[in-house]
Protein backbone atom coordinates (compact mmCIF):
# COMPACT_ATOMS: atom_id res chain seq x y z
CA UNK A 1 0.00 0.00 0.00
CA UNK A 2 1.07 3.11 -1.11
CA UNK A 3 1.37 5.79 1.68
CA UNK A 4 -0.83 9.40 1.12
CA UNK A 5 1.19 12.22 -0.10
CA UNK A 6 2.63 15.00 1.88
CA UNK A 7 -0.32 18.04 1.73
CA UNK A 8 2.17 20.15 -0.71
CA UNK A 9 2.04 17.16 -2.37
CA UNK A 10 -1.53 16.57 -2.58
CA UNK A 11 -2.00 19.80 -3.67
CA UNK A 12 0.41 19.39 -6.67
CA UNK A 13 -1.06 16.75 -7.99
CA UNK A 14 -4.37 18.34 -7.87
CA UNK A 15 -3.28 20.96 -10.16
CA UNK A 16 -2.15 18.50 -12.32
CA UNK A 17 -5.49 16.70 -12.31
CA UNK A 18 -7.57 20.22 -13.00
CA UNK A 19 -5.04 20.72 -15.77
CA UNK A 20 -5.22 17.05 -17.37
CA UNK A 21 -9.45 17.60 -16.95
CA UNK A 22 -9.42 20.47 -19.06
CA UNK A 23 -7.73 18.91 -21.97
CA UNK A 24 -10.22 15.98 -21.38
CA UNK A 25 -8.17 13.15 -20.86
CA UNK A 26 -9.88 9.82 -19.75
CA UNK A 27 -10.51 8.60 -16.27
CA UNK A 28 -7.92 5.59 -15.87
CA UNK A 29 -4.96 7.64 -17.38
CA UNK A 30 -5.80 10.41 -14.90
CA UNK A 31 -5.88 8.23 -12.02
CA UNK A 32 -2.41 6.56 -13.29
CA UNK A 33 -1.03 9.77 -14.23
CA UNK A 34 -1.65 11.66 -10.75
CA UNK A 35 -0.11 8.18 -8.70
CA UNK A 36 2.88 8.88 -11.19
CA UNK A 37 2.83 12.34 -10.25
CA UNK A 38 2.34 11.92 -7.06
CA UNK A 39 4.94 8.89 -6.76
CA UNK A 40 7.59 11.03 -8.44
CA UNK A 41 7.05 14.76 -6.33
CA UNK A 42 7.14 12.97 -3.17
CA UNK A 43 10.51 11.40 -3.93
CA UNK A 44 11.55 14.47 -4.72
CA UNK A 45 9.81 16.76 -2.46
CA UNK A 46 11.70 18.49 0.53
CA UNK A 47 8.27 19.26 2.17
CA UNK A 48 7.82 22.81 0.99
CA UNK A 49 6.23 25.51 3.08
CA UNK A 50 3.37 23.11 3.93
CA UNK A 51 5.70 20.50 5.20
CA UNK A 52 7.46 22.76 7.21
CA UNK A 53 4.12 24.67 8.09
CA UNK A 54 2.24 21.06 9.19
CA UNK A 55 5.59 19.95 10.62
CA UNK A 56 6.60 16.87 7.80
CA UNK A 57 9.99 16.06 7.92
CA UNK A 58 12.35 17.15 5.32
CA UNK A 59 15.49 16.20 3.46
CA UNK A 60 18.16 18.63 4.50
CA UNK A 61 19.82 20.34 1.10
CA UNK A 62 23.61 20.49 0.62
CA UNK A 63 24.76 24.15 0.32
CA UNK A 64 25.64 25.43 -3.72
CA UNK A 65 28.82 25.14 -3.16
CA UNK A 66 28.93 21.22 -2.28
CA UNK A 67 30.86 19.06 -3.80
CA UNK A 68 28.91 16.36 -5.74
CA UNK A 69 31.26 12.86 -6.01
CA UNK A 70 32.15 12.17 -9.38
CA UNK A 71 31.44 15.62 -11.12
CA UNK A 72 33.96 17.04 -12.54
CA UNK A 73 33.61 21.02 -13.14
CA UNK A 74 35.46 22.09 -16.12
CA UNK A 75 38.00 24.80 -15.22
CA UNK A 76 37.07 28.76 -15.78
CA UNK A 77 37.46 30.19 -19.41
CA UNK A 78 40.69 32.80 -19.63
CA UNK A 79 39.91 36.00 -18.22
CA UNK A 80 40.51 37.68 -21.61
CA UNK A 81 37.70 38.60 -24.54
CA UNK A 82 39.21 39.04 -27.73
CA UNK A 83 38.97 42.62 -29.41
CA UNK A 84 35.78 43.21 -31.68
CA UNK A 85 38.04 43.96 -35.22
CA UNK A 86 36.96 47.23 -35.94
CA UNK A 87 38.20 48.85 -39.70
CA UNK A 88 38.25 52.18 -40.23
CA UNK A 89 37.79 54.78 -43.29
CA UNK A 90 38.34 58.13 -43.20
CA UNK A 91 37.02 60.06 -46.11
CA UNK A 92 38.81 62.61 -48.04
CA UNK A 93 36.41 65.56 -46.05
CA UNK A 94 37.85 63.74 -42.78
CA UNK A 95 34.39 61.76 -42.25
CA UNK A 96 35.27 58.81 -40.77
CA UNK A 97 32.94 55.55 -41.35
CA UNK A 98 33.82 52.36 -38.83
CA UNK A 99 32.05 48.94 -38.73
CA UNK A 100 32.26 45.97 -36.47
CA UNK A 101 31.26 42.03 -38.34
CA UNK A 102 28.64 40.25 -35.83
CA UNK A 103 26.54 37.93 -35.94
CA UNK A 104 23.28 37.60 -36.17
CA UNK A 105 20.43 38.82 -38.41
CA UNK A 106 20.00 42.71 -37.22
CA UNK A 107 22.77 45.50 -37.75
CA UNK A 108 22.75 48.96 -35.96
CA UNK A 109 23.97 52.12 -37.87
CA UNK A 110 24.37 55.16 -36.01
CA UNK A 111 25.85 58.87 -37.09
CA UNK A 112 27.65 60.55 -33.97
CA UNK A 113 28.61 64.25 -33.78
CA UNK A 114 31.18 65.99 -31.56
CA UNK A 115 28.54 68.19 -30.47
CA UNK A 116 27.06 68.88 -27.41
CA UNK A 117 25.77 71.19 -24.52
CA UNK A 118 29.63 72.67 -24.06
CA UNK A 119 29.26 73.49 -27.81
CA UNK A 120 26.29 76.00 -26.75
CA UNK A 121 27.05 79.85 -26.21
CA UNK A 122 23.99 82.01 -24.24
CA UNK A 123 22.58 82.48 -27.14
CA UNK A 124 21.64 78.90 -28.22
CA UNK A 125 21.50 77.18 -24.49
CA UNK A 126 18.97 74.16 -25.45
CA UNK A 127 20.04 73.89 -29.23
CA UNK A 128 20.99 69.92 -28.69
CA UNK A 129 18.14 69.02 -26.55
CA UNK A 130 15.78 70.52 -29.56
CA UNK A 131 17.96 69.09 -32.15
CA UNK A 132 17.53 65.34 -30.49
CA UNK A 133 13.55 66.15 -30.48
CA UNK A 134 13.45 67.12 -34.22
CA UNK A 135 16.07 64.41 -35.36
CA UNK A 136 13.54 62.59 -37.47
CA UNK A 137 11.31 65.32 -38.28
CA UNK A 138 10.87 66.68 -41.74
CA UNK A 139 14.04 66.70 -44.09
CA UNK A 140 14.48 68.52 -47.11
CA UNK A 141 13.56 64.85 -49.12
CA UNK A 142 11.06 63.59 -47.01
CA UNK A 143 7.88 64.47 -44.75
CA UNK A 144 8.30 63.37 -41.55
CA UNK A 145 5.39 61.08 -42.23
CA UNK A 146 7.55 59.35 -45.10
CA UNK A 147 10.26 59.37 -42.54
CA UNK A 148 8.43 57.42 -39.82
CA UNK A 149 6.42 54.92 -42.39
CA UNK A 150 9.94 54.22 -43.89
CA UNK A 151 11.46 53.44 -40.63
CA UNK A 152 8.58 50.81 -39.80
CA UNK A 153 8.04 49.40 -42.95
CA UNK A 154 11.19 47.72 -42.38
CA UNK A 155 10.66 47.09 -38.51
CA UNK A 156 13.05 49.08 -37.48
CA UNK A 157 13.99 51.38 -34.47
CA UNK A 158 15.68 54.62 -34.61
CA UNK A 159 16.58 57.46 -31.87
CA UNK A 160 18.41 60.11 -30.91
CA UNK A 161 20.41 61.17 -27.96
CA UNK A 162 22.06 64.41 -26.88
CA UNK A 163 24.52 64.63 -23.92
CA UNK A 164 27.59 67.48 -23.05
CA UNK A 165 29.62 66.40 -25.76
CA UNK A 166 27.97 64.01 -28.37
CA UNK A 167 24.70 64.15 -30.40
CA UNK A 168 24.20 60.38 -31.55
CA UNK A 169 21.33 59.44 -34.43
CA UNK A 170 20.80 55.92 -34.12
CA UNK A 171 18.58 53.20 -36.77
CA UNK A 172 18.36 49.44 -35.76
CA UNK A 173 17.16 46.61 -38.55
CA UNK A 174 17.92 43.20 -40.24
CA UNK A 175 21.16 43.64 -41.91
CA UNK A 176 19.41 43.14 -45.35
CA UNK A 177 18.07 46.63 -44.68
CA UNK A 178 21.30 48.33 -44.15
CA UNK A 179 21.63 50.56 -47.83
CA UNK A 180 18.13 51.85 -46.83
CA UNK A 181 18.95 52.46 -43.16
CA UNK A 182 21.94 54.55 -44.02
CA UNK A 183 20.34 56.68 -46.56
CA UNK A 184 17.41 58.06 -44.36
CA UNK A 185 20.08 58.18 -41.41
CA UNK A 186 22.26 60.35 -43.26
CA UNK A 187 19.33 62.15 -44.55
CA UNK A 188 17.86 63.52 -41.32
CA UNK A 189 21.38 64.30 -40.01
CA UNK A 190 22.30 66.20 -43.13
CA UNK A 191 19.15 67.76 -44.12
CA UNK A 192 16.60 68.54 -41.59
CA UNK A 193 14.26 70.92 -42.92
CA UNK A 194 13.52 72.90 -39.90
CA UNK A 195 10.19 73.75 -40.52
CA UNK A 196 8.46 76.79 -38.13
CA UNK A 197 5.66 74.66 -36.76
CA UNK A 198 7.50 71.72 -36.14
CA UNK A 199 10.30 73.48 -34.09
CA UNK A 200 7.31 75.61 -31.98
CA UNK A 201 5.44 72.32 -31.40
CA UNK A 202 8.72 70.38 -30.02
CA UNK A 203 9.99 73.35 -27.90
CA UNK A 204 6.19 73.44 -26.16
CA UNK A 205 7.58 69.15 -25.45
CA UNK A 206 10.86 70.15 -24.65
CA UNK A 207 9.89 72.87 -21.95
CA UNK A 208 7.44 70.46 -20.44
CA UNK A 209 10.17 67.54 -20.69
CA UNK A 210 12.82 69.86 -18.95
CA UNK A 211 10.21 70.83 -16.28
CA UNK A 212 9.69 67.24 -15.36
CA UNK A 213 13.77 66.77 -15.47
CA UNK A 214 14.45 69.27 -12.87
CA UNK A 215 12.21 68.37 -10.28
CA UNK A 216 13.99 64.60 -10.80
CA UNK A 217 16.29 64.28 -8.31
CA UNK A 218 19.43 62.54 -9.48
CA UNK A 219 19.37 64.87 -12.85
CA UNK A 220 19.11 68.03 -11.22
CA UNK A 221 21.69 66.99 -9.06
CA UNK A 222 23.92 66.08 -12.17
CA UNK A 223 23.32 69.10 -13.76
CA UNK A 224 24.10 71.13 -10.78
CA UNK A 225 27.62 69.66 -9.87
CA UNK A 226 28.26 70.77 -13.43
CA UNK A 227 27.45 73.91 -13.02
CA UNK A 228 29.16 74.69 -9.80
CA UNK A 229 31.99 72.46 -10.40
CA UNK A 230 32.96 73.18 -13.71
CA UNK A 231 34.11 76.70 -15.38
CA UNK A 232 33.97 76.91 -18.49
CA UNK A 233 32.01 74.72 -21.26
CA UNK A 234 30.58 71.87 -19.02
CA UNK A 235 29.47 74.27 -17.08
CA UNK A 236 26.86 74.67 -19.32
CA UNK A 237 23.46 72.68 -18.34
CA UNK A 238 21.31 69.86 -20.30
CA UNK A 239 18.30 71.23 -17.88
CA UNK A 240 17.99 74.21 -19.71
CA UNK A 241 16.25 77.32 -18.66
CA UNK A 242 12.45 77.76 -20.31
CA UNK A 243 13.60 81.49 -20.88
CA UNK A 244 16.40 80.29 -22.98
CA UNK A 245 14.71 77.48 -24.77
CA UNK A 246 12.09 80.35 -25.55
CA UNK A 247 14.38 81.87 -27.51
CA UNK A 248 15.29 79.20 -30.12
CA UNK A 249 14.00 79.12 -33.32
CA UNK A 250 14.75 78.11 -36.89
CA UNK A 251 17.32 80.80 -38.15
CA UNK A 252 19.74 79.62 -34.53
CA UNK A 253 19.40 76.20 -35.39
CA UNK A 254 20.25 76.52 -38.71
CA UNK A 255 23.22 79.04 -37.90
CA UNK A 256 24.30 76.67 -34.70
CA UNK A 257 24.05 73.13 -37.65
CA UNK A 258 26.28 74.76 -40.14
CA UNK A 259 28.59 75.90 -37.38
CA UNK A 260 29.13 72.08 -35.60
CA UNK A 261 27.91 69.77 -37.97
CA UNK A 262 31.10 69.99 -39.97
CA UNK A 263 32.93 66.79 -41.57
CA UNK A 264 36.14 66.67 -39.23
CA UNK A 265 33.61 65.80 -36.28
CA UNK A 266 31.27 63.51 -38.13
CA UNK A 267 31.23 59.46 -37.75
CA UNK A 268 29.54 57.12 -39.27
CA UNK A 269 29.54 53.58 -37.39
CA UNK A 270 27.87 50.46 -38.08
CA UNK A 271 27.98 47.43 -35.91
CA UNK A 272 27.24 43.75 -38.06
CA UNK A 273 27.58 44.78 -41.54
CA UNK A 274 30.61 44.21 -43.69
CA UNK A 275 32.94 47.02 -44.01
CA UNK A 276 33.14 47.53 -47.66
CA UNK A 277 29.63 47.75 -48.33
CA UNK A 278 29.00 49.88 -45.61
CA UNK A 279 31.67 52.55 -47.32
CA UNK A 280 30.21 52.41 -51.10
CA UNK A 281 27.28 52.97 -49.97
CA UNK A 282 27.92 56.07 -46.93
CA UNK A 283 30.55 57.69 -48.88
CA UNK A 284 28.44 59.33 -52.10
CA UNK A 285 26.35 60.61 -49.01
CA UNK A 286 28.67 62.00 -46.97
CA UNK A 287 31.98 63.15 -48.89
CA UNK A 288 30.60 66.68 -49.59
CA UNK A 289 30.05 67.84 -46.17
CA UNK A 290 31.64 70.62 -45.55
CA UNK A 291 35.59 70.38 -44.10
CA UNK A 292 35.47 73.87 -42.13
CA UNK A 293 36.66 72.96 -38.74
CA UNK A 294 33.90 75.49 -36.98
CA UNK A 295 34.65 76.26 -33.29
CA UNK A 296 37.92 75.06 -31.47
CA UNK A 297 37.28 72.82 -28.87
CA UNK A 298 35.61 74.21 -26.13
CA UNK A 299 37.84 74.80 -22.37
CA UNK A 300 36.80 73.25 -18.65
CA UNK A 301 38.41 73.90 -15.75
CA UNK A 302 37.14 72.00 -12.78
CA UNK A 303 37.40 74.12 -9.91
CA UNK A 304 34.60 72.52 -7.14
CA UNK A 305 31.76 74.46 -5.27
CA UNK A 306 28.46 74.08 -3.52
CA UNK A 307 25.03 74.08 -4.71
CA UNK A 308 21.76 74.20 -2.79
CA UNK A 309 18.09 74.62 -3.86
CA UNK A 310 14.85 74.40 -2.01
CA UNK A 311 12.44 72.15 -2.85
CA UNK A 312 8.80 70.84 -1.47
CA UNK A 313 9.94 67.41 -0.38
CA UNK A 314 10.39 65.51 2.86
CA UNK A 315 13.74 64.05 1.34
CA UNK A 316 16.79 66.21 0.93
CA UNK A 317 18.69 64.49 -2.09
CA UNK A 318 22.23 65.15 -1.81
CA UNK A 319 25.71 64.42 -3.71
CA UNK A 320 29.49 64.61 -2.39
CA UNK A 321 31.79 64.27 -5.69
CA UNK A 322 35.02 65.20 -7.03
CA UNK A 323 37.32 65.41 -10.56
CA UNK A 324 38.10 61.92 -12.18
CA UNK A 325 40.98 63.50 -14.27
CA UNK A 326 41.36 61.89 -17.60
CA UNK A 327 38.53 60.46 -18.67
CA UNK A 328 37.52 58.49 -21.79
CA UNK A 329 40.81 59.01 -23.12
CA UNK A 330 42.99 57.73 -20.28
CA UNK A 331 41.59 54.07 -20.13
CA UNK A 332 43.56 52.86 -17.00
CA UNK A 333 41.46 55.76 -14.67
CA UNK A 334 37.99 54.93 -16.24
CA UNK A 335 38.95 50.76 -15.63
CA UNK A 336 39.70 52.32 -11.96
CA UNK A 337 36.46 54.79 -11.17
CA UNK A 338 34.61 51.75 -12.51
CA UNK A 339 35.39 49.20 -10.19
CA UNK A 340 35.69 51.82 -7.52
CA UNK A 341 31.88 52.39 -8.24
CA UNK A 342 31.05 48.45 -8.00
CA UNK A 343 32.84 48.53 -4.71
CA UNK A 344 31.16 51.00 -2.92
CA UNK A 345 27.73 49.74 -4.91
CA UNK A 346 24.59 51.28 -2.93
CA UNK A 347 20.74 51.21 -3.54
CA UNK A 348 17.45 51.81 -2.11
CA UNK A 349 14.98 50.32 0.10
CA UNK A 350 14.01 48.68 -2.66
CA UNK A 351 16.10 47.77 -4.71
CA UNK A 352 18.84 44.73 -5.36
CA UNK A 353 20.75 42.85 -7.69
CA UNK A 354 22.07 45.60 -10.32
CA UNK A 355 26.12 44.87 -10.77
CA UNK A 356 27.54 46.85 -8.10
CA UNK A 357 24.97 46.62 -6.02
CA UNK A 358 23.27 44.19 -3.22
CA UNK A 359 24.61 42.49 0.36
CA UNK A 360 28.25 42.96 -1.01
CA UNK A 361 28.84 46.85 -1.36
CA UNK A 362 29.83 48.88 1.12
CA UNK A 363 27.32 51.46 0.73
CA UNK A 364 23.89 48.90 0.56
CA UNK A 365 24.52 47.94 4.43
CA UNK A 366 24.12 51.67 5.54
CA UNK A 367 20.55 51.75 4.21
CA UNK A 368 19.43 48.68 6.36
CA UNK A 369 21.79 50.29 9.35
CA UNK A 370 19.92 53.47 8.79
CA UNK A 371 16.66 54.00 8.59
CA UNK A 372 16.65 57.66 7.26
CA UNK A 373 18.63 56.57 4.28
CA UNK A 374 16.24 56.05 1.71
CA UNK A 375 18.93 55.44 -0.87
CA UNK A 376 23.06 55.98 -1.32
CA UNK A 377 25.20 54.69 -4.23
CA UNK A 378 28.41 55.56 -6.16
CA UNK A 379 27.99 56.96 -9.81
CA UNK A 380 30.18 58.35 -12.45
CA UNK A 381 29.99 60.98 -15.41
CA UNK A 382 32.59 60.60 -17.29
CA UNK A 383 33.20 62.85 -20.51
CA UNK A 384 37.11 62.98 -22.69
CA UNK A 385 38.76 64.60 -20.97
CA UNK A 386 37.54 64.54 -17.20
CA UNK A 387 34.68 62.97 -15.00
CA UNK A 388 33.00 63.25 -11.74
CA UNK A 389 32.95 60.12 -9.87
CA UNK A 390 31.38 60.54 -6.06
CA UNK A 391 27.97 59.12 -4.00
CA UNK A 392 24.46 60.52 -4.38
CA UNK A 393 21.96 60.11 -1.30
CA UNK A 394 18.22 60.55 -0.56
CA UNK A 395 17.94 60.89 3.17
CA UNK A 396 15.60 63.28 5.84
CA UNK A 397 16.57 66.64 6.07
CA UNK A 398 17.74 66.31 9.69
CA UNK A 399 19.93 63.36 9.19
CA UNK A 400 21.96 65.30 6.39
CA UNK A 401 25.57 66.02 8.63
CA UNK A 402 25.48 62.70 9.45
CA UNK A 403 25.05 61.07 5.92
CA UNK A 404 27.84 63.07 4.84
CA UNK A 405 30.07 62.00 7.68
CA UNK A 406 28.90 58.53 6.48
CA UNK A 407 29.87 58.75 2.53
CA UNK A 408 33.31 60.81 3.45
CA UNK A 409 34.37 57.96 5.76
CA UNK A 410 33.49 55.34 3.02
CA UNK A 411 35.25 57.48 0.22
CA UNK A 412 38.22 57.52 2.59
CA UNK A 413 38.32 54.04 3.48
CA UNK A 414 39.21 53.21 -0.07
CA UNK A 415 42.33 54.82 -0.06
CA UNK A 416 43.62 53.70 3.50
CA UNK A 417 45.40 50.57 3.34
CA UNK A 418 44.29 47.37 4.71
CA UNK A 419 40.28 48.68 4.60
CA UNK A 420 39.52 46.88 1.46
CA UNK A 421 40.21 43.30 1.70
CA UNK A 422 41.30 41.35 -1.29
CA UNK A 423 37.60 39.72 -1.65
CA UNK A 424 36.11 42.74 -1.95
CA UNK A 425 38.47 44.06 -4.44
CA UNK A 426 38.14 40.33 -7.00
CA UNK A 427 34.20 40.96 -6.11
CA UNK A 428 34.25 44.22 -7.61
CA UNK A 429 36.71 43.68 -10.71
CA UNK A 430 34.29 40.77 -11.63
CA UNK A 431 31.29 42.93 -11.25
CA UNK A 432 32.62 45.99 -13.29
CA UNK A 433 34.10 43.73 -15.64
CA UNK A 434 30.54 42.28 -15.97
CA UNK A 435 28.85 45.19 -16.80
CA UNK A 436 31.16 45.90 -19.22
CA UNK A 437 31.07 42.75 -20.88
CA UNK A 438 27.16 43.10 -20.95
CA UNK A 439 27.27 46.20 -22.58
CA UNK A 440 29.46 45.26 -25.49
CA UNK A 441 26.21 42.62 -26.16
CA UNK A 442 24.24 45.68 -27.33
CA UNK A 443 24.73 46.57 -30.58
CA UNK A 444 23.85 50.49 -29.69
CA UNK A 445 26.81 50.26 -27.65
CA UNK A 446 29.19 49.19 -29.71
CA UNK A 447 28.71 51.81 -32.17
Amino acid sequence: DRSPPAPSTMYRAASGLGALKQHGADTQLLNIAVRSASTSVAQRSSGGFLGWLTGARSNALPPPDFALPGVTIPPPLADHVEPGKTKITTLSNGVKIASETSPGSACSVGVYVHCGSVYETPETLGATQLLKKLAFTTTRNRSQLRVVREIGAIGGSAKASANRELMSYSYGALKTYMPEMVEVLVDCVRNPALLDWEVKEEIMKLKAELAEASSNPEAFLLDALHSSGYSGALANPLIASEASISRLNTDVLEEFLALNYTSPRIVLAASGVDHNELVSIAEPLLSDIPTATGTGKPKSVYVGGEYRRAADSSNTDLALAFELPGGWLKEKEFATASVLQALLGGGGVFTWGRPGKGLHSRLNPLVNEFDQIKSISAFKNVHSNTGIFGIHTSTEAAFVPKVIDLAARELTSLATPGQVDQAQLDRAKASAKSAILKNLESKGINN
